[in-house]
């Protein structure tokens, strides 16, 4: 894919955290240009273009001195300028018939609040805003994750595994619905 070997990748890959998400039962929708990146994963990413990658300065022993510490993302969030540039290839990449760009989020696949690279290709996306499993539901559980991560209740490595196997199902298999 085009995008991911433009940029450089500092960040850790996960590679085959994905291997349990099975594909949506929807087709794929047509765009003018060839996509690259299959839908057919939603609310997921394609886990060939997207397969998240952390970030390699929050561990297990950090977690009080990054992402539990109010604010931290807001440090580490990449500005507009580079995530849009991303966003608009992206949706090209997945064939999204709807280009409009306010139809997305281009989201950290592996929230920052859970140790997501910040600016690794592998791990952004444009999330559709639509549908019932969205960018707006996901918001949710990343933040119900990331609290029982700083409150001791899971492990920040089975945080990660579980957003990265399925977002959708992360709560109940981490025991904090």
């Amino acid at each position: 894919m085009f995008r991911l070997a433009r940029f450089a990748a500092p960040a850790v890959v996960l590679a085959g955290s994905l291997a349990l998400a099975a594909p949506a039962a929807h087709a794929d929708v047509a765009h003018p240009f060839a996509a690259t990146c299959s839908q057919a994963y939603l609310p997921l990413p394609d886990p060939a273009c997207t397969p998240g990658a952390t970030n390699p300065d929050v561990t297990q022993d950090t977690i009080d001195d990054t992402i539990c510490v109010p604010g931290w993302t807001s440090t580490i969030r990449p500005p507009s300028t580079y995530t849009t540039k991303l966003k608009k290839q992206g949706i090209i990449d997945y064939g999204y018939a709807d280009t409009s760009l306010s139809s997305y989020e281009e989201d950290h696949f592996l929230p920052l609040e859970l140790g997501g690279a910040p600016r690794d290709p592998k791990n952004l996306w444009p999330e559709p805003h639509d549908g019932d499993q969205n960018s707006y539901t996901k918001d949710s559980v990343e933040n119900a994750v990331k609290k029982a991560v700083c409150a001791g209740k899971a492990t920040l490595a089975d945080a990660q595994h579980a957003m990265l196997t399925n977002w959708t199902t992360a709560e109940s298999v981490l025991g904090i619905e």
